[in-house]
């Protein structure tokens, strides 16, 4: 297996990880951001939706496309502090905190280190 496959392999993984850990700390569930939220030109679609909602429906689903495409990954990511802030900001339970921080970390590594 080529070093790239693999590392779309090892994303699509993290990305599961991340999928049924938001589901296990009760942040999957929602409503999806009107169609108009996703233009959004700021970071995270702060302006627009909720980061749990962007981390669902923007995040996860572009990281999808370009692990289905086979595409390039970013040079770099560095979502995690985004999430720890906003998660500290919504009160989340510091167990649910550190599960969340711990998968998107993971993420994080392996985009900026492919």
């Amino acid at each position: 297996m080529s070093d790239e496959v693999n590392v779309h392999a090892q994303l699509a993984g993290a990305l599961r990880d991340l999928e049924a850990t938001m589901k296990a700390t009760d942040l999957w569930r929602m409503d999806e951001p009107a169609p108009e939220a996703f233009n959004s030109q700021q970071p995270f679609c702060i302006d627009t939706m909720s980061l749990a909602q962007w981390l669902r429906f923007v995040f996860i689903a572009r990281l999808e496309v370009l692990i289905d495409n086979e595409s390039q990954l970013p040079a770099k990511c560095d979502v995690a502090p985004a999430v720890e802030a906003y998660l500290v900001q919504e009160g989340v339970r510091a167990e649910d905190r550190l599960l969340m921080k711990k998968v998107v970390e993971d993420i994080d590594r392996i985009i900026s280190e492919s």
